[in-house]
């Protein structure tokens, strides 16, 4: 505890998670001794005890729970501690949150530890939480299965695994789209062998490429009705500011590969403004996602005849 008579400043959400993002245990304490609440938000991830699982951190976690943290508690984007844990393969972690009453599933129609580990790819984390009595059918905010979500992302061995524990193929998005159009979607021919039904995978694959189902489903970012009226510049602008703010939240989680693909997307991006501002055909930008979270978002830009700027 601080001695009597000092006083004490509060960090800001910036510097409390600065600092639990680097490990520093001992700041943590003196924060928690000085009255910091236990389930105090950070800026970027959520509470101590979310960066904690997200770095698989058992010490910096029993520190939490031990000041009263509540292992349940969801950030702004409805994720708990479980899920990050899930999300960046931290068994252990894993297995310490649900000991400490972690639940291991989310309400109806939200995404799932299980779901983040079968997109992360993480394998053992998604057979520890069916093990542990995780619904495997779970369904996220569009009706995606985490079958779904490992064949989205070419993960094999989360397939299998997956497979082998009795997931419904079947299942339907609300685009009406399940694993199987996902896996020709994607041309995960590999993956497509697994989730369909031998007749079924010959019969797709047999198919001219054409007749498969587009790589990328585009979504209305907003309304027209309710967006000002802008001229093609002005709303490439809004839309460089909307996925700069996703790659900033995505480089904060040490996201390199997202991070990666981002830049180069508001790069091009910015590239269709000043072809704009030219006068000249503008390409248009597919966004496609299910949730708030950056981890589910994907976009790319699609150029008329006159192909992509120089």
């Amino acid at each position: 505890m601080l001695s009597a008579g000092k006083a004490w400043t509060q960090p800001d959400p910036a510097t409390f998670g600065s600092s639990l993002e680097s490990g520093d245990i001992a700041q943590l304490r003196k924060w928690l001794d000085a009255g910091l609440p236990p389930d105090y938000l950070a800026d970027r991830i959520g509470t101590g005890l979310m960066i904690g699982a997200w770095r698989g951190d058992l010490p910096m976690m029993e520190l939490l729970v031990s000041r009263g943290a509540d292992v349940n508690k969801a950030n702004a984007l409805g994720e708990r501690a479980l899920m990050h844990a899930a999300w960046r393969g931290h068994v252990n972690a894993v297995k310490w949150l649900v000991a400490k009453g972690a639940r291991i599933d989310s309400a109806p129609m939200q995404w799932s530890p299980l779901h983040y580990a079968a997109f992360a790819g993480h394998d053992r984390v998604a057979i520890l939480l069916l093990d542990l009595g995780a619904n495997i059918n779970a369904r996220s905010t569009n009706g995606s299965s985490a079958l779904m979500m490992a064949v989205y992302e070419g993960h094999e061995q989360v397939v299998r695994r997956l497979l082998a524990r009795g997931a419904d193929r079947s299942l339907k998005n609300d685009r009406g789209e399940g694993a199987v159009e996902w896996a020709f979607k994607y041309q995960r021919l590999a993956i497509a062998r697994l989730v369909a039904a031998p007749d079924e995978f010959v019969a797709r694959a047999n198919l001219p490429k054409s007749h498969w189902p587009e790589p990328v489903r585009s979504q209305p970012v907003e309304s027209a009705a309710t967006m000002p009226a802008q001229g093609p510049a002005d709303e490439a602008t809004g839309k460089i500011e909307d996925l700069v703010k996703m790659r900033n939240t995505l480089a904060a989680r040490k996201m390199t590969g997202a991070v990666d693909k981002l830049d180069r997307r508001i790069a091009a991006l910015r590239a269709q403004r000043a072809r704009a501002e030219r006068n000249t055909p503008a390409a248009v930008l597919e966004i496609s996602a299910s949730r708030a979270s950056p981890s589910d978002q994907r976009a790319r830009l699609l150029y008329g005849a006159d192909g992509p700027p120089p």
